[in-house]
């Protein structure tokens, strides 16, 4: 039997009020095996996070936990870790899983299994990825010859408990991941189906980064005696974030997004938008005024979202477009600005969309755009998160603004002007020549109303059309 006398002793300093206790805490002191310290030291970690201090050592300990905290504190390595640990000595069998992660999504899925590759390569462990939009065989042909560990969706996972394809009753250990977002995509029912055809001895882990009433009645139903662990206040967001609202007209979106990606200092950056289709579309637009982007949404197979997140990892580009789906637990290191192109509808999703930057104690800003029909969606969002947020002003800018001049240079001439003074010239060099062609096509096409989305390019420091108050100055 495992000795946990280590690890009970590691949990027991946690609540010690000594912030400089806990600030010493390391990786070894949670009971941590000597093979798994070596490769979360490989991975370039040497202090665990709160929520990792107060989990890790409550599941070694063998305990049901709630755990509720906000995206960007470790909280996949929190079970990922001890869980390696835990299924370290054991026998796999054919087509019954020791343990069972259940995920949303397939990008939350896959990046769990990455954290098991990674931190488990000094062990003995098999795992089996269970999600759709990849070939069934495969999968399958893995539950067959047996594995340690289980990632899945509910839908895939409940496909193959139908057709007999897995057995669930030798199951050790659950984890429901992101069990607010379970919620939100209606997956509560499979969820209670598989935990009813699970042991009811067994270790339940359960996290969430908000608690609605629907989840704590899933924690009274299928958790014993729950360990709460709480790292900060239920949809607060991180004070490494430092989050604005532009206040702007729908049609100026995009060229008040371009100014930012352009003046703000932007490594890298993550935009959300609600629709797929606007994704698609602002991606194109992005793509045609000479930014690096991609795209990921739903209507994406799974090869091609991965494609898109792994050349988003590698830098091959800097921005990624996104919709929701990317926008839970996608862990991706050093995203420095994060754009709602969109307020989002349901204010937990601001939360976890502003969650992809501030990561691991580095710094970021979020940007979040409210046209006039926005105004109860961000409403929702301040209530929820209980503070207003600022709106972005001209002390907050990261380029030096100075007055335009009186005198202004043709090439500093707001861009309507210049227009309306092309077409006045070209109108009158047209004159002699409309007798003779009559039938000659305008000078100049005329623009849909889809154009008005996508201007040409804005010369540094020039702006129009309604706009926040900054941007009535150029740069110097």
């Amino acid at each position: 039997m495992r000795n946990f006398s280590h690890q009970h002793n590691a949990g027991q300093l946690l609540p010690c009020p000594n912030p400089e206790i806990l600030e010493r805490m390391t990786f070894a002191d949670l009971g941590l095996s000597e093979e798994l310290l070596q490769s979360v030291e490989a991975a370039g970690y040497s202090e665990p996070t709160r929520i990792q201090e107060e989990a890790i050592p409550a599941v070694l300990m063998m305990k049901d936990i709630i755990g509720i905290a906000q995206t960007g504190t470790g909280k996949t390595a929190s079970f990922v870790l001890p869980m390696i640990d835990v299924l370290a000595s054991g026998r796999r069998r054919a087509l019954m899983p020791r343990s069972l992660i259940l995920e949303p999504t397939r990008e939350l899925a896959a990046q769990v299994a990455e954290n098991f590759e990674k931190y488990g390569k000094n062990h003995d462990l098999k795992m089996a990825l269970l999600i759709g939009g990849v070939q069934m065989g495969d999968q399958v042909k893995a539950l067959s010859d047996g594995v340690d560990v289980l990632i899945a969706t509910p839908g895939r996972l409940m496909d193959l408990f139908e057709r007999g394809k897995i057995l669930l009753n030798g199951c050790e250990l659950l984890v429901i991941d992101e069990a607010d977002r379970m919620l939100d995509m209606g997956f509560i029912p499979d969820i209670e189906f598989i935990c009813s055809k699970l042991p009811e001895t067994r270790q339940t882990l359960l996290f969430s980064a908000t608690m609605p009433p629907p989840i704590e009645k899933l924690t009274k139903k299928f958790l014993n005696n729950p360990k709460r662990i709480e790292v900060s206040r239920a949809a607060s967001t991180n004070k490494d974030i430092t989050a604005f609202k532009i206040n702007v007209n729908s049609r100026q979106k995009r060229e008040t997004l371009r100014w930012l990606l352009r003046h703000d200092h932007v490594e890298t950056a993550i935009i959300f938008a609600n629709r797929k289709t606007t994704v698609r579309e602002l991606n194109k637009s992005l793509q045609r005024h000479g930014f690096s982007s991609g795209e990921i949404h739903g209507d994406m197979d799974q090869a091609s979202r991965l494609q898109e997140l792994a050349r988003f990892k590698a830098g091959e580009i800097n921005i990624l477009v996104a919709s929701d789906v990317a926008a839970r637990g996608l862990d991706i290191k050093g995203v420095s600005h994060v754009f709602n192109f969109d307020t989002p509808w349901h204010p937990d999703d601001y939360v976890h969309r502003i969650g992809r930057t501030g990561r691991a104690g580095a710094k970021g800003r979020a940007f979040t755009f409210v046209a006039e029909e926005d105004a109860e969606a961000i409403a929702n969002v301040e209530k929820l998160t209980g503070s207003k947020v600022p709106v972005f002003g001209k002390s907050d800018v990261r380029v030096e603004l100075v007055e335009k001049s009186t005198e202004v240079k043709d090439e500093e001439t707001p861009r309507e002007e210049k227009r309306s003074r092309r077409r006045d010239e070209e109108a009158q060099a047209e004159r002699p020549r409309r007798e003779k062609q009559p039938r000659k096509e305008r000078s100049e096409p005329r623009r849909s109303r889809r154009d008005d989305y996508d201007d040409e390019p804005v010369p540094a420091g020039e702006w129009n059309g309604p706009r926040p108050s900054f941007l009535d100055v150029s740069l110097g």
